[in-house]
């Protein structure tokens, strides 16, 4: 963890090694938030916690800008939690190890935290310095945005004083974002029906090795789904081989629902030879391989023998859960008529679960537009009525419209431009920020969105640029000290 501070800008890589080295997953904030509240109250400045554990932290301006909007930095203080198969990790108790691979910063077996680490380093990095030049400052820290915007959500009106805010929770060196798409959870629930197992045997089916990812930023990649891709599998084999009997026992994937499934499993109890699901797993690897060279290279299907379970999953419920999740939507409905190469509408499911009496899934629908997410939430609940699961809607949270002629957006241009040499690009993603979520609660706060490359966020791949780093940081400062006065 020492190698990153060394590292340029150095107060920035002080305070994400320091932010790797305090356990922080969703649900898990309380102690990385405690020490920065004690360490901004060491330094004299004003910090406070509201209701949901969200901080707020004041900073004056430097010398000769007081007078000038006061700006508050915005990040989150949660991570998603994704370890790679075989790798140990408590994410509520171990530290994140990151190391440097040539130009990158990542992770040992686990995700980075860079999204929202680095926005997070930086904004404490600018209250640490004592040189910078900037307005009155404020900065503001949610809790939980990666589960559900629960911060953003719980933020009271009135608390914040900036009539500017600088989101820091962009992955892209050179874009602006001005605007990002709005969603909501679908929570599906079969019920199950059980049957004592007399059958001889039982394999685990496993799909691993995906590539996984953000499922809103990387939804249009055409990366699989793995437990879509299962489901495919259980779906061909039960056409294709009808007189192949087989009972599911339990069946599950994915960890967390903004992030594209990487595993899937499956465990089949079945009387007939061995030999004929090894040939059926075999052929659809290859058919896999062959449809997905590019983006799934590292894919695998593979069989495993396991203790057989007591009880199985009537058929009933063996043929209901299989084609409700073949059928089931997943990855890009539209693209935006408005806005050229972006994403309007999609929907992921992110997490899959077999409990005592009942499946359970969790899908994440995003849409730039409100009709679009009410779109899909009612295609699934036709879905549901025609399997007989349950399908509930929850922690609906807005899209951010965006505003092209706010004044800030034009000062980041032009900032961003000195800095870079070129025009940077201004756009909207397919992606929930808590900017939504935050415009409504300020409306008259005028926003924007920055931050250095970040690849492969919400999986143990995630890497953060450092050359992007240094240059998000030099346009983070020029941005500050650029500030018009009132």
């Amino acid at each position: 963890m020492s190698e990153i501070k060394t590292l340029q800008p150095t107060l920035l890589w002080k305070w994400f090694s320091q932010i790797c080295a305090i356990p922080h997953p969703s649900y898990h904030e309380e102690q990385i938030a405690q020490f920065i509240v004690h360490w901004a109250k060491g330094k004299g400045f004003y910090a406070e916690r509201d209701e949901v554990g969200n901080i707020l932290i004041r900073k004056p301006a430097s010398a000769g800008m007081e007078n000038h909007v006061p700006v508050a930095l915005q990040a989150h203080l949660d991570m998603v939690p994704q370890a790679n198969e075989g790798t140990v990790h408590d994410f509520t108790k171990d530290p994140i190890q990151p190391y440097i691979d040539g130009e990158w910063v990542k992770a040992k077996g686990t995700t980075l935290g860079a999204d929202n680490g680095i926005g997070m380093a930086s904004a404490l990095a600018v209250l640490d310095s004592d040189d910078l030049v900037h307005p009155p400052l404020e900065v503001l820290l949610t809790m939980t945005e990666e589960s559900g915007m629960e911060g953003a959500i719980g933020l009271r009106p009135n608390w914040l004083q900036s009539e500017i805010m600088i989101n820091t929770d962009t992955e892209e060196n050179g874009e602006i974002y001005i605007g990002c798409a709005g969603g909501e959870n679908a929570n599906i629930t079969l019920e199950i029906e059980r049957k004592l197992n007399t059958f001889e045997q039982s394999y685990q089916l496993i799909l691993k090795g995906l590539a996984g990812g953000h499922s809103g930023g990387d939804i249009h990649t055409g990366r699989a789904n793995a437990i879509k891709v299962l489901a495919r599998f259980l779906a061909k084999l039960t056409q294709d081989k009808p007189d192949f009997q087989f009972a599911l026992s339990d069946i599950r994937g994915g960890s967390v629902r903004n992030a594209i499934p990487r595993e899937a499993f499956a465990t089949l109890a079945f009387n007939e030879d061995l030999a004929t699901l090894q040939q059926a797993v075999s052929e659809f690897e290859g058919i896999l391989k062959h449809e997905l060279v590019k983006v799934e290279p590292n894919l695998s299907l593979t069989l495993k023998p396991v203790e057989n379970a007591d009880t199985v999953f009537s058929q009933n419920t063996t043929q209901k859960v299989i084609h409700l999740l073949n059928v089931l939507p997943n990855g890009v409905i539209r693209n935006s008529d408005a806005l050229e190469n972006v994403v309007e509408s999609s929907l992921s499911i992110g997490v899959l679960r077999t409990e005592e009496n009942e499946i359970k899934g969790t899908i994440l629908i995003r849409s730039l537009i409100h009709s679009g997410n009410r779109y899909i939430g009612s295609l699934l609940k036709s879905l549901a009525a025609l399997t007989g699961a349950e399908m509930t809607l929850s922690g609906y949270y807005p899209g951010w419209e965006p505003h092209n002629d706010a004044p800030i957006v034009g000062l980041t241009e032009k900032v961003y431009a000195d800095v870079l040499g070129y025009a940077p690009v201004v756009k909207v993603i397919h992606a929930g920020l808590e900017c939504g979520l935050l415009k409504k609660i300020y409306p008259d706060m005028d926003m924007v969105s920055i931050g250095p490359t970040i690849r492969n966020a919400h999986s143990p791949d995630e890497k953060v640029h450092i050359p992007a780093v240094q240059t998000y940081w030099a346009l983070l400062t020029k941005l500050l000290a650029a500030i018009p006065a009132k």
